[in-house]
C-alpha cells in the first residue's frame, strides 16, 4: 500500500477526521478548527476530508421556489490550505502555520492517484490536477513515516 501512514498515528484520528467547507462571503466556518488543535496537542495526524458540492440548488433558484442546480465544485488541496491558514491567522492557537508539514492526495486508489508531501506553504503551489482531493496535517512523525514521505516530497516535477 503506497500511501500508508504509521498506524498508531493515524488510525486514532480516522475518527476524528474533520470535513473543511467552501467559505462564502458571509459564511466562515471553523468549528473544525478545534479538532485540529486537540490532534496536534496529543501529536496524532489529522485527516481533512474536503467539501464537494453536488446538486446543489443556487440560492436564487431557491427564493424563486424552483431548484436550478449549480455547477459540480470539489474543493482543492489549495483551497483547503488557504483558508486554513486564513482560520489560523485569525484564531491564532498555533494548530499550524505555512511551515507545518502537511500530505495532499488527490484521485487515492485510481491509477492517476498523487500524493505530495511538503509544507503548506509548498503544498499551495502544487497541481493536484481532477478531484477528490483530502489533506492530512502532520502530527508528530514516527522515523517511519518520515522517511516514507521522502518519496512523495514537493519537487519541481510535481508542482
Amino acid at each position: 500500500m503506497r500511501s500508508r501512514l504509521h498506524l498508531t498515528s493515524f488510525w486514532s484520528t480516522l475518527l476524528q477526521a474533520v470535513s473543511i467547507v467552501f467559505f462564502t462571503d458571509t459564511w466562515r466556518p471553523d468549528s473544525f478548527y478545534d479538532r485540529i488543535v486537540t490532534n496536534r496537542q496529543q501529536g496524532l495526524h489529522t485527516l481533512c476530508l474536503l467539501d464537494i458540492k453536488v446538486k446543489e440548488p443556487s440560492l436564487e433558484s431557491l427564493a424563486r421556489g424552483k431548484k436550478v442546480y449549480e455547477p459540480a465544485r470539489f474543493m482543492t488541496v489549495n483551497t483547503a490550505i488557504e483558508q486554513l491558514l486564513e482560520i489560523e491567522s485569525s484564531r491564532k492557537l498555533g494548530a499550524f502555520s505555512a511551515d507545518s508539514l502537511a500530505i495532499g492526495v488527490a484521485r487515492i486508489g485510481a491509477p492517476s492517484q498523487q500524493i505530495v508531501a511538503g509544507t503548506m506553504q509548498e503544498l499551495l503551489n502544487v497541481n493536484f490536477g481532477e478531484p477528490l482531493h483530502s489533506l492530512i496535517i502532520a502530527g508528530d512523525m514516527h522515523v517511519i513515516e518520515s522517511e516514507f514521505l521522502e518519496q512523495f516530497r514537493v519537487t519541481s516535477a510535481n508542482r
